[in-house]
């Protein structure tokens, strides 16, 4: 390999950071330019099918994206070229339907979302999804380069791209902020802003697009050609990893849409869950991209037999580096999320009641997050020996799960009445999430462990139970260092306090992995000195 793990994880962590800040900076003017009002509530719901597409074809990590580095990996410069071409074309096609489908239905489709919208932000929905339905398009084209472009170790851009598209919409609402019209009715101001908010959330992702081009050229694997030259059995064998990688992350995808369905008569709930899902998302996407972006090709460069021993070594060590990684900060986000909250959001339009339904929000994100980044992390293990079909099966399971779990936890509503004794109210479907990656994440090992022989899956599930031991006394410290350091209330001293904690949970967190001696520590001290470990 020309490039290192160690230095690959470094220039995918780099970018990622990068990306990171910038989509904080964009979730800052949004707060402060929208809190929780029919504006972003809108958004939310037109921005639904967009995301959809971007994250399952567009997204680094995506099934596309994963797909194209696994089928490009045996391939020369003019094979690359020739295929990546073929598979444009097809993708091409399908999306452009889809996109203009999507525009000249967005009524009815916002209705079958949000059936419990008020008609106001249905019509904000509605006008949003039409500028945002090209997004559909652009996603296949961007998902197909940035794994053409992964597959031959050009890792920076991708990484950095989505910081484009965060500046891009900095600038546009920071604008529609400072000149906003106050003398204009609330309706007419929320609908200005709607309709600034999806623009921008186009151009950004058009962006992320012409960004890659030149780095395509660069690589020799750019055409626009509209001819299939790939051979047959190679579109098929595409077609078999794609076909059901792309369904089995539209599965989890459909999840969302489900939670938007049932948030739709809680007023403000898309907005709340926006916010929070982004403070979790932050910090998880640059651990994901530095853990799963790395491992992938491992993961297919040790799927021959003669490797099996140490592709479950590898497999162990992400998915103890997944545990540790998501178990820390799920104690911080669980044991400081009111502080943490008002650090990052509590300015401008974003009120107190905004404080409140968010930090709430927090803590359920943070009991979940462990099951995030262990379930991507076995999909990708999955994919690595090129089968798709488990993932997809047990997405499939999951959906009804999650149907399940989002009416049974707010309240079980039925013509009858409530049915359920629990109505956990908007913080239910974050629970419901959290038990639907809890079991998924079960099926998974237990079809892995089936699979793999001498995987040793007693002894993974004992290093987790003590992980998360460490988890909880590492919440306990946080949340009584915050208590006892007193400083006067202002930003700085807000972040102080939140770093003085952070800082020694994070000393104990360390110490008693040590102490209790959990597996892999050795791999975890040069994670965090070197990001990651050589192959």
């Amino acid at each position: 390999m020309s490039k290192s793990i160690k230095e690959i994880a470094f220039v995918v962590s780099l970018g990622t950071l990068l990306s990171k800040f910038g989509g904080m900076a964009r979730q800052l003017v949004i707060a402060g330019a929208f809190g929780i009002s029919a504006s972003y509530d809108a958004y939310n719901y037109a921005y639904i099918i967009p995301s959809f597409f971007l994250v399952l074809l567009g997204g680094v990590n995506g099934p596309l994206h994963n797909s194209m580095v696994t089928l490009l990996a045996d391939k020369n410069k003019v094979d690359s070229r020739l295929f990546i071409n073929s598979i444009n074309n097809i993708v091409t096609l399908i999306l452009l339907l889809i996109s203009f489908f999507v525009f000249f239905s967005s009524d009815l489709l916002i209705n079958l979302i949000g059936p419990s919208l008020s008609p106001e932000i249905k019509d904000i929905a509605s006008s949003q999804l039409k500028i945002m339905s090209p997004i559909i398009f652009i996603a296949g084209l961007i998902g197909i380069g940035f794994g053409s472009l992964n597959a031959k170790k050009e890792f920076l851009i991708s990484s950095i791209a989505p910081l484009i598209s965060s500046l891009i919409i900095i600038i546009m609402i920071s604008n529609f902020w400072l000149n906003k019209d106050t003398t204009n009715d609330l309706f007419q101001s929320d609908f200005n802003g709607g309709i600034i908010l999806a623009k921008a959330t186009f151009i950004g992702a058009l962006f992320q697009y012409l960004i890659q081009i030149p780095f395509l050229i660069k690589k020799g694997i750019f055409s626009i050609n509209i001819s299939i030259k790939t051979k047959y059995s190679e579109i098929k064998r595409a077609w078999r990893m794609i076909a059901p990688a792309s369904l089995s992350s539209g599965m989890i995808q459909i999840n969302v849409f489900t939670d938007l369905f049932f948030a739709s008569k809680l007023v403000g709930a898309a907005a709340a869950l926006s916010y929070a899902n982004f403070l979790v998302q932050a910090p998880l996407g640059i651990i994901s991209s530095t853990i799963l972006i790395p491992l992938l090709p491992v993961f297919v460069s040790l799927r021959a037999k003669e490797n099996h021993f140490k592709l479950i070594k590898k497999i162990h060590q992400g998915l103890i580096l997944s545990s540790t990684s998501m178990v820390f900060l799920g104690s911080i986000f669980i044991s400081l999320s009111t502080p943490i909250v008002i650090l990052i959001y509590g300015r401008g339009e974003f009120n107190q009641n905004a404080i409140d339904i968010v930090s709430q929000l927090l803590i359920a994100y943070g009991i979940g997050m462990p099951f995030y980044l262990f379930r991507d992390l076995l999909v990708r293990v999955f994919y690595g020996i090129e089968d798709a079909k488990t993932p997809f099966r047990i997405s499939t399971i999951a959906i009804l799960l999650n149907l399940f779990f989002d009416w049974f936890l707010i309240g079980g509503t039925s013509p009858w009445g409530e049915l359920s004794p629990l109505n956990l109210g908007v913080n239910g479907l974050v629970f419901s999430t959290t038990f639907v990656n809890f079991f998924a994440c079960i099926f998974l090992l237990l079809k892995l462990d089936n699979k793999l022989d001498n995987f040793n899956l007693s002894n993974l599930l004992f290093q987790n139970f003590k992980i998360i031991f460490i988890g909880f006394i590492s919440a306990i410290s946080s949340f009584i260092t915050f208590k006892i350091i007193y400083l006067p209330y202002n930003f700085f001293s807000l972040f102080i306090k939140i770093s003085i904690s952070s800082g020694i949970s994070l000393i104990i967190f360390y110490c008693l992995a040590n102490i209790i001696k959990i597996d892999d520590i050795d791999n975890l001290n040069k994670f965090l000195k070197e990001k990651f470990i050589r192959l």
